[in-house]
C-alpha cells in the first residue's frame, strides 16, 4: 500500500497501527509447502569460535580430543557471549581458520569435527520438566548454558534478553514470526509443524519474565502457520491472553521495532530496547530451542535452514546441524557447479553475498540460497546519479532521507551522517530496493558505520593513552614529593644542633682558660 493511502486509512480508522515506508518485494516462498527434511551428518563439521553478537569464544578442546554431541567445545567469553557445543560426536582433527559467511570472505578460528557416524549424545544436562515451578533465574542460565542466540539473525545471546529487571516490568511477550525476507521459509515451517513446541516455549519465556499477555504475529502469507498456531493457542486452557495475530505481507514488518509499534502502537526510542517499553520480542526459532533447551535438555547443534534460489533446482527446509557446510546442503538438493551463481547467506534484502559455498552453517544461517546471474543483474546495475526523487525517503521505515546520509557517507562527513541520524538505520535495503538510480545505500550507510566505529575506537584508544599518560605524570610527580618529603625529614632528624656548643669545642676552651691560670 503506498504510504499515502496508509495514512489515509489510519485517519479514518481502517488500520490502528502500521510504520512508514516499507516495500513489498516478489516473495519467491516456493519452498513454503516443503516439510522440514534431517539432513545427513556431514563427514566433518566446522564450528566457527563467534556465532553470535559480542565476544569471540576460546576452545576448551584439543587436537586428537574425542567429543560427544552437545558437549561443550567452547566456552564464552565476556557477559555478551554463549558458548559452542558439538554438533555430533567424533574426533576434534584440526582448529584453524575458515572464511565465514562474510562478503570479504574472511576467516574466523573454527573447530573441525570429523564424525564418528555413532551421534552419540552427552547427558550432562538433564530435562526440566517442572519449568513452571523452577526458578526464572536457573531457566535463564540453561538458556545460556545452551547457547542460545536469537535464530532471526540478529544472534543476540538470548539469556540477556530473559533478564527480569524490575525498574522495567514485562507486560507482553511477542513471538515473531513475521518472516518478511524474500525466498525464506524456515519459521514458516516451524511453525506449521512444531506449533505446540513453539507455544510452550512462549509459556516459558512469559514465566521467566514475569509477562501476563502473548502475541504471536504472522503475515498472511503463511494461512499453514496461521492456522497451526490458532489451534495449538485453542488446545491450551492456561493461555486465554495469548492470540495469533495475522497481518499484511510487507517488508521489513518482521524488524523488532517496526513490529512493536505495528503490534502495540508503542514505539521504542532510539537507543533504548524494547524491554523499556514493557515489551520483549523473540523469533519463533529461538523460542523452539528454548524449549528443548529446557524441556529436552538439548543445547543448540542443529537449526532450520531454507535453501532455495532461482538455480536450485529442488528447494527445501533442512533440519541441518550447525558446522555442515553449505556446499553440501546445495549438493543434495541437485547443485553441484556454482559457475556464474551468487551465494547469498541469509535473505536477499539484508543478507551477505559469499564468494563461494564453502563456509559453514552457523546459528545465524536461517537461508542459504543459489541465484543466477540475470536475478542478480536485476539488482546490481550500473549505479546512476541521484535524481532527488524523494522514494528513498518515502520506502525507509525509520523516516530517515537516505540520499543525504549517502552524499555524506560518501563525502566522508561523518559527523554530519551521525547528525542525520545514521545508526538509527537498520540497513533493511527498502532504500536501494526502490532506488530508479541504482545506488547502492545500503553499502555507503555500512561504510560510514563502519568509519565511525574506527574513528570511535581510535579515539577511545587515544583517549586511554591520554589517561595513562596523565596518570603515570601524576603518580611520577608524587613520588618525586615524597622522595623530597623524606629527604626533608631526614636532613631535620640527623642535622646538628645550632642552639648548644660542640661538646670538643666546650673541653678545649676549658683548658685554655686553666693554661692562662698557672702562666699567671
Amino acid at each position: 500500500m503506498p504510504a499515502t493511502l496508509r495514512k489515509l486509512a489510519q485517519r479514518l480508522g481502517m488500520m490502528a497501527h502500521s510504520f512508514p515506508g516499507g516495500v513489498h518485494p516478489e516473495q519467491h516462498k516456493v519452498s513454503g509447502a516443503a516439510a522440514i527434511e534431517v539432513n545427513e551428518l556431514a563427514p566433518v563439521h566446522i564450528l566457527p569460535m563467534k556465532q553470535h553478537i559480542g565476544e569471540a569464544c576460546s576452545s576448551l578442546v584439543s587436537i586428537g580430543e574425542h567429543v560427544l554431541r552437545g558437549q561443550k567445545i567452547a566456552k564464552s567469553e565476556g557477559y555478551v557471549s554463549v558458548p559452542i557445543h558439538a554438533p555430533t560426536s567424533g574426533r576434534v582433527v584440526k582448529i584453524e581458520a575458515h572464511p565465514i559467511a562474510h562478503p570479504s570472505g574472511m576467516g574466523m578460528p573454527s573447530i573441525f569435527i570429523e564424525s564418528d557416524g555413532d551421534d552419540a549424545v552427552d547427558q550432562t544436562l538433564e530435562p526440566i520438566s517442572d519449568w513452571q515451578n523452577s526458578d526464572p533465574a536457573m531457566l535463564r542460565e540453561r538458556a545460556r548454558m545452551c547457547g542460545l542466540a536469537g535464530l532471526g539473525g540478529a544472534v543476540f545471546p538470548t539469556f540477556i534478553k530473559l533478564v527480569r529487571d524490575q525498574r522495567f516490568p514485562i507486560e507482553t511477550v511477542i513471538l515473531n514470526g513475521i518472516e518478511c525476507e524474500p525466498w525464506l521459509t524456515s519459521d514458516h515451517r516451524l511453525m506449521t509443524e512444531f506449533a505446540s513446541e513453539i507455544l510452550t516455549g512462549m509459556r516459558m519465556i512469559k514465566h521467566m519474565v514475569g509477562a501476563t499477555a502473548g502475541l504471536i504475529a504472522i503475515e498472511d502469507n503463511k494461512p499453514e502457520a496461521v492456522a497451526a498456531m490458532r489451534e495449538a493457542v485453542s488446545a491450551t486452557d492456561d493461555l486465554n491472553d495469548v492470540r495469533v495475530v495475522e497481518l499484511p505481507t510487507r517488508y521489513p514488518q518482521g524488524s523488532e521495532k517496526q513490529l512493536i509499534y505495528t503490534l502495540t502502537g508503542r514505539e521504542v526510542p532510539a537507543g533504548k530496547l524494547p524491554m523499556h517499553v514493557g515489551i520483549i520480542c523473540q523469533n519463533v526459532g529461538t523460542t523452539k530451542a528454548l524449549y528443548d533447551a529446557i524441556a529436552l535438555g538439548k543445547p543448540l547443534t542443529e537449526r532450520v535452514v531454507t535453501v532455495s534460489g532461482d538455480a536450485l533446482p529442488r528447494p527445501a527446509n533442512l533440519m541441518a546441524r550447525i558446522g555442515t557446510p553449505a556446499r553440501l546442503l546445495f549438493a543434495r538438493q541437485g547443485l553441484e557447479d556454482f559457475s556464474g551463481l551468487q551465494i547469498v547467506h541469509g535473505g536477499p534484502m539484508m543478507g551477505e553475498r559469499l564468494k563461494g559455498p564453502d563456509i559453514p552453517v552457523v546459528k545465524s544461517t536461517n537461508g542459504l540460497l543459489a541465484l543466477s546471474a540475470s536475478a542478480m543483474a536485476a539488482a546490481h546495475t550500473v549505479e546512476q546519479p541521484c535524481i532527488r526523487c524523494g522514494h528513498c525517503s518515502e520506502a525507509c521505515p525509520i523516516s530517515l532521507v537516505p540520499n543525504l546520509l549517502a552524499d555524506q557517507c560518501r563525502a566522508d562527513q561523518f559527523d554530519k551522517a551521525a547528525d542525520y541520524q545514521l545508526f538509527d538505520c537498520i540497513e533493511c535495503g527498502c532504500c536501494s530496493y526502490v532506488c530508479p538510480s541504482n545506488i547502492p545505500l545500503v553499502h555507503y550507510f555500512r561504510y560510514g558505520k563502519g568509519q565511525i566505529a574506527l574513528m570511535r575506537r581510535e579515539q577511545a584508544f587515544a583517549e586511554a593513552s591520554r589517561r595513562r599518560s596523565e596518570s603515570r605524570d601524576a603518580r611520577i610527580a608524587r613520588e618525586k614529593a615524597e622522595k623530597a618529603a623524606r629527604r626533608s625529614r631526614v636532613r631535620k632528624t640527623h642535622a646538628p644542633k645550632t642552639d648548644a656548643p660542640a661538646p670538643a669545642a666546650a673541653g678545649n676552651d676549658s683548658a685554655a682558660d686553666t693554661k692562662t691560670e698557672e702562666d699567671r
